[in-house]
């Protein structure tokens, strides 16, 4: 699908802008709540004893409802609505806040873990039915020309993001300071109050659903489609099989000794790196536009711009599993200026993809097109989650930064399929 760089037009409508506004303020709310969920679940089950691959399992169904939704969730969009799936998701994830906070310490470890696995599948469907809605939306709402499209995507993916990063921050300080369950709590409360006021004021703009609309279309017959959502799994893969269970384990065994105000520090540091690393990763998505003057470029030279970045990513987590392997001095700073430089490749990377899949499909089969690709995005977290847990116990985290490399590589050979 070739497309010249399209000529200047007119700025977005001032309802569709506030229309955009109003979701990507939600999507926000929700994904701060998603990062801090995700942190407070990590660390307070690593500090009462969960093996790695215990903590894998506890985000595994997550992941699985994420295929799952996603592959409903454009169906669901383009029968009910968009604002309709966009509430659903924010609901459900007050609903999974309430839920684990009824989590008791006195259950059994397998009771814990089937517990907490249950939420967070519920957590899972949330997300994954807030983010189809925000980024369809983009495609509807997004004024056209001058790279207003990859603008405007970028801007959501990329600040989406920083939220979260600051998510995973609050949820560490939340624990160290309030505990777990009181935590919940509070995010519970919050979300619901920004529920309500998203639905207040939320204006006009976005699509109501089609009674016509079809389950079966979900599948896409588009090849670059299809080929873009096998790179996008393995790329999701590469960096879940090293973030999601490797690294904060790897720091917490380097940073803390055992003690209670051992583990509060090591908590911060653990999760103002899981921060930064976050907020640093969304700050690119946004530049991303710039980086690769999508304003003058044409969807092939961006297809290939894709090939390459992918490409590149793999080269890092491969250096840095041969640098942990050997156990070079001073290895940590050198682990932590390598994933930093992992995270700038894999943003231009996830912001290309961002803007590809909304390239390639039409406003029609938007919801079907995008809820296909992150069903593809979520599979690629959850194999991902679990050989985080599964490579960390095999083999440390040399192992889990090889198979992340392997990963990338694998993402690569779809990318360089695609057609512009």
């Amino acid at each position: 699908m070739s497309q010249a760089p399209a000529s200047p037009s007119p700025k977005a409508k001032p309802e569709g802008l506030a229309a955009y506004i109003t979701v990507t303020a939600a999507y926000w709310a929700f994904m701060l709540t998603d990062g801090a969920l995700r942190m407070l679940v990590l660390l307070h089950f690593h500090t009462i004893g969960f093996s790695p691959v215990q903590l894998a399992y506890l985000f595994l169904l997550y992941e699985v409802m994420g295929v799952v939704t996603n592959l409903s969730a454009g169906w669901l969009a383009a029968r009910f609505g968009l604002t309709s799936t966009l509430y659903a998701g924010l609901g459900l994830q007050i609903v999974a806040l309430v839920a684990l906070s009824q989590l008791d310490p006195n259950w059994s470890l397998a009771a814990s873990v089937v517990f907490v696995m249950v939420v967070q599948g519920l957590s899972g469907v949330a997300k994954d039915l807030a983010k189809m809605s925000a980024k369809s939306a983009v495609k509807l709402l997004a004024p056209e020309g001058e790279g207003g499209l990859f603008k405007w995507v970028a801007i959501l993916t990329g600040s989406k993001n920083a939220v979260k990063g600051v998510g995973f921050l609050l949820g560490a300080v939340l624990l160290a300071v309030w505990g777990f369950q009181t935590s919940v709590w509070v995010m519970a409360a919050v979300l619901a109050v920004i529920l309500i006021g998203v639905a207040l004021f939320m204006p006009s703009g976005l699509p109501q659903g089609k009674k016509s609309a079809k389950f079966s279309q979900v599948f896409s017959k588009d090849q670059n489609v299809n080929r873009l959502s096998l790179a996008r799994m393995f790329l999701f893969g590469a960096r879940d099989v090293w973030f999601v269970v490797g690294i904060p384990i790897y720091f917490y065994a380097v940073l803390s000794d055992g003690s209670e105000e051992g583990n509060r520090a090591a908590f911060f540091i653990i999760g103002t790196f899981m921060a930064v690393w976050i907020i640093l990763y969304g700050f690119v998505q946004g530049l991303a536009p710039k980086l690769l003057k999508a304003a003058t470029s044409t969807t092939p030279e961006i297809v290939h711009k894709a090939v390459v970045w992918v490409g590149v990513l793999t080269l890092i987590p491969l250096a840095l599993a041969a640098a942990v392997w050997a156990d070079l001095p001073g290895l940590t700073p050198i682990v932590v200026a390598g994933l930093l430089i992992f995270g700038f490749v894999f943003a231009v990377n996830s912001s290309v993809h961002s803007y590809l899949i909304l390239a390639f499909t039409t406003g029609e089969r938007v919801t079907m097109d995008v809820g296909f690709y992150y069903m593809s995005n979520a599979a690629g977290r959850l194999l991902g989650t679990l050989l985080s847990g599964v490579s960390y116990q095999l083999g440390g985290l040399p192992l889990c930064l090889f198979t992340a490399a392997a990963m990338a590589a694998l993402s690569t050979l779809a990318a360089n399929r695609l057609r512009g």
